[in-house]
């Protein structure tokens, strides 16, 4: 056993941010500072009761961007310091975040150990590189992000911190090859064990899904199938998955070998930065060639995202939930006795909605992050849930899962296609298009206005929620845009009162919800001295059978043009136009 001695090392309280359940996220030239990334761990060491640091298993692990080698090897050193007493790390530092979620709450050690909480190093969907994005978080004993209890307290141990606990001279960790390194310190045995990233994970998947139905699928002739990691950390479960145990063609596979730098994309799974998958897919700016796959997908940084495409079809992820809980019970086995729920961030459309209702299912619309349905989850009230952000999941985790959610869609595939595969496949639109002619349409979108000055902002939202005091004045203006949009029938701030812990989270976003179940959201993130972003979601829902096949931007262009006139964006922000459109 190697020997190692605990140091104190001086330090000074760091300008930081107040992390959120999605961590601390920063240029890499921040996190590479003296003193920077170790302030936020030993904070988070100080955040934490004692039981949950001292004696303890931790993993450490992430997306493998740059900068996670070094960071693994001081956590670590830390770790040890500061007596916790084993420290797991997925093969090369890779584990997704879903299957740190896996493994907290899944793995046991070969002498019975279980692990009570991870640090996660992730940005998530952003990029990486020198020159990019860094970030880490804190996973808690049930496998979720660590509640706002616990992030406010990182925050504020960040501000007045003075020292820090390090083992100096602790060898660094080889974390290229599986095993157990055995280390021997003031308190007494401390241990690194590097483990396969994928095995956990695709144990749990097999538990969940039927891999024999899916492989079925996958190997017939007539299925084409593809799917993106975008140079992510999917890469490190996308051929053991979908190529060795669902017999996948490997050409199946684009960008699926992880890089520090995401091979200088954009790791973040849409229509705008998947473009290879995109074009492959058949929707590109240009005529495909080829006769395009069947079903695609893509995954982002962390691989808590997912998008979902058909040959030439986007899914949007409000539908794709909605779609998932529908045909849960009947195509995949871990649901076979009933859903216990579902729910939707609010700003997602209410495509999920109509399903609960049309099943009789408990519904919960919660605020934007994942922790809300982490607790409907422990209580046992939630099944599946989903959000706009192109994240989906369900109750084996407590974090969004980008690869179940594809299992989810390849479940339903093989079950549509059954006794089909001699004949015409039911494909992904025919799902979604028989979807909508039983449920209705959501038309939906996101318009994204960046870097609005924060005093602008702030008056606009101010403005929109005074005008909810008079719902007759807001109808007048609506009618004088446009005559043939409905009624507003309800107007408010939404304020979520969480059914598990009694907490409740106010200023969630501006709603104006409509007679024909149409609505119109707005949001702020962020008002610092650099600006804001305004965040206007715009649904429209369709009803009629003959209306649910058109374009979605000339099904939502008159509810666009009243969200603009009612909230007088132009007028308070000096913009004629998004940044992003989604």
């Amino acid at each position: 056993m190697v020997l190692f001695n605990v140091s104190r090392i001086e330090t000074t309280p760091f300008d930081g941010q107040k992390p959120g359940t999605s961590g601390l996220r920063k240029k890499v030239k921040v996190f590479v500072q003296p003193h920077y990334l170790e302030n936020f761990v030993q904070a988070s060491f100080n955040a934490l009761t004692e039981e949950k640091v001292r004696g303890a298993t931790l993993v450490v692990s992430g997306d493998g961007r740059y900068y996670s080698e070094q960071a693994i090897q001081i956590i670590t050193k830390m770790a040890a310091a500061n007596g916790v007493r084993r420290i797991w790390i997925g093969q090369n530092g890779l584990l997704s975040t879903p299957a740190v979620s896996a493994v907290i709450r899944e793995r046991v050690g070969v002498d019975g150990s279980k692990a009570t909480g991870a640090f996660i190093l992730t940005a998530s969907h952003n990029p990486g590189g020198p020159n990019e994005d860094f970030g880490i978080k804190y996973n808690m004993e049930n496998g979720g992000p660590a509640p706002e209890g616990i992030t406010n307290k990182i925050y504020e141990y960040t501000t007045t911190i003075k020292e820090y606990f390090i083992t100096p001279d602790l060898p660094n960790v080889d974390i290229t090859s599986v095993g157990v390194t055995n280390f021997t310190g003031p308190e007494g045995p401390f241990d690194v064990e590097v483990f396969d990233s994928a095995s956990d994970y695709i144990k749990l998947m097999k538990s969940i899904f039927d891999f024999e139905s899916i492989r079925k699928l996958l190997t017939s002739p007539k299925f084409t199938f593809c799917y993106d990691a975008l140079h992510g950390v999917a890469g490190a479960y996308a051929k053991r998955i979908f190529v060795d145990e669902l017999g996948a063609q490997e050409s199946s596979l684009l960008n699926c070998i992880p890089k520090e730098d995401f091979g200088g994309g954009h790791p973040d799974p849409n229509l705008t930065y998947a473009k290879e998958l995109v074009a492959r897919m058949g929707l590109g700016k240009s005529e495909s060639q080829n006769d395009p796959p069947e079903f695609g997908a893509a995954a982002d940084g962390d691989a808590d995202r997912n998008m979902i495409l058909g040959k030439r079809f986007f899914v949007t992820p409000s539908d794709s939930v909605a779609i998932i809980a529908a045909n849960a019970v009947e195509a995949i086995p871990y649901f076979s006795a009933g859903l216990k729920g579902v729910a939707r961030s609010m700003p997602t459309s209410a495509a999920l909605d109509v399903v609960a209702k049309h099943l009789n299912l408990k519904f919960f619309e919660v605020p934007t992050g994942w922790k809300f349905f982490g607790n409907l989850m422990d209580a046992g009230m939630c099944s599946v849930c989903g959000e706009e952000s192109f994240g989906t999941g369900s109750d084996h985790i407590r974090e969004k899962d980008g690869i179940w959610a594809v299992l989810a869609w390849l479940s339903i595939l093989a079950y549509k296609n059954k006794d089909k595969l001699e004949d015409k496949l039911v494909t992904v639109e025919d799902i979604v298009r028989q979807h909508w002619a039983t449920y209705g349409r959501h038309y939906y979108t996101r318009y994204d206005y960046e870097n609005v000055d924060a005093g602008a902002a702030k008056e606009l939202m101010a403005y929109l929620v005074k005008l909810q005091s008079s719902l007759s004045e807001a109808n007048q203006i609506i009618k004088g845009v446009r005559s043939d949009v409905s009624n507003v029938v309800n107007a408010d701030e939404f304020e979520y009162n969480d059914p598990v812990d009694g907490s409740i989270s106010s200023h969630q976003g501006i709603r104006y919800l409509f007679e024909d179940g149409s609505r119109l959201i707005f949001r702020l993130s962020g008002t610092g001295s650099e600006g804001a972003t305004i965040r206007l979601y715009i649904e429209q829902y369709e009803k009629d059978p003959s209306k649910i096949g058109r374009l979605s931007h000339e099904a939502l262009a008159p509810l666009v043009e009243v969200a603009l006139k009612l909230s007088k964006m132009e007028e308070f922000t000096g913009r004629s136009a998004p940044t992003v459109i989604t």
